[in-house]
């Protein structure tokens, strides 16, 4: 059955496992941490598998390399039996698990890390580790596998990713009492694009970032949780999700959003199901997951 995978040289793990490296890095200087030695290493490697399977695994691209589509499907494989075999390993050396946790900066602060506060202590061999990563970048990282669970906006992700919704938030209009008494009047000034605003364009979602395109705040926020700081400054008003309000309510006024009446919105935790298959724990934590964040994170 494997007879012609072993009739030449020039396959390895360690020659898989640099594929690997190189690509995720996208430079052989990069991988190699600058180390000469090891970056001849890693190319003489690369060059061997190309050898072997009579194909291009890596391209230039710019400055740097990129791999070839055929590169890419040998680095998918490898990963994902690469990543068997460790799990394989650490089960047998009864070893802690660490899990990749993944989502914007308000879904890291706000619920993947209460979440997970103090997990470690129920289960001494379970370890994670919360990143900031941008949608976008989730989907494709779930694929390949440098990350096993992220927190979407939306559930149309690729195949043969899976979610499951966790929580659905609202956007609300905070304006601070100070400035305007009236809530009708800080609802007035909103409409005609004149209320003082902090908004973060980058975690709104796309239907919501649509109402806004012709809104120029007085601040642009990277997350809502910068927006948020600028609304408590008493200043600026925010738009934010029902779950990030100010840190003193009473003196702000709480509106529903002017605009467009819509389904709330939807948080989703994302995982790739080949990651069940290569870690039993990874179902575990998928449902302690799905649970805990449910109920908010805490």
């Amino acid at each position: 059955m494997f007879a012609r995978l072993f009739a030449e040289t020039g396959l390895s793990l360690d020659r898989l496992r640099t594929l690997v490296e190189v690509g995720a890095a996208g430079s052989m200087v990069r991988a190699a941490d600058g180390d000469p030695v090891r970056q001849s290493l890693y190319s003489r490697q690369i060059k061997e598998l190309e050898e072997f399977f009579r194909r291009e695994l890596i391209e230039r691209h710019g400055k740097g390399i990129r791999l070839t589509p055929g590169g890419r499907e040998l680095a998918r494989i490898s990963r994902f039996f690469l990543l068997g075999l460790a799990n394989f390993q650490r089960a047998c050396l009864v070893e802690e698990q660490v899990f990749r946790l993944g989502g914007s900066a308000t879904v890291a602060e706000r619920l993947l890390l209460p979440a997970v506060a103090g997990r470690q202590l129920e289960n001494s061999t379970i370890r994670y580790g919360v990143e900031i990563v941008p949608d976008a970048d989730i989907e494709r990282r779930l694929h390949e596998l440098t990350l096993d669970f992220g927190v979407v906006t939306q559930p149309g992700l690729s195949r043969p990713l899976q979610v499951g919704q966790i929580r659905e938030w609202t956007l609300k209009l905070y304006v601070p009492k100070p400035g305007f008494k009236q809530a009708k009047a800080a609802v007035r000034a909103f409409q005609a694009r004149q209320l003082p605003l902090a908004l973060a364009l980058e975690e709104l979602p796309a239907q919501a970032r649509l109402w806004f395109q012709d809104y120029e705040p007085d601040l642009v926020c990277p997350n809502f949780l910068l927006a948020r700081a600028a609304l408590n400054d008493g200043v600026l008003a925010a738009v934010l999700p029902d779950f990030l309000g100010p840190d003193h309510p009473p003196a702000f006024h709480e509106l529903p959003l002017p605009g467009p009446k819509t389904e709330p919105f939807r948080y989703w935790l994302a995982w790739n199901p080949r990651l069940l298959r290569l870690n039993p724990h990874a179902v575990e934590q998928r449902d302690f997951l799905l649970a805990r964040l449910a109920c908010g994170g805490g």
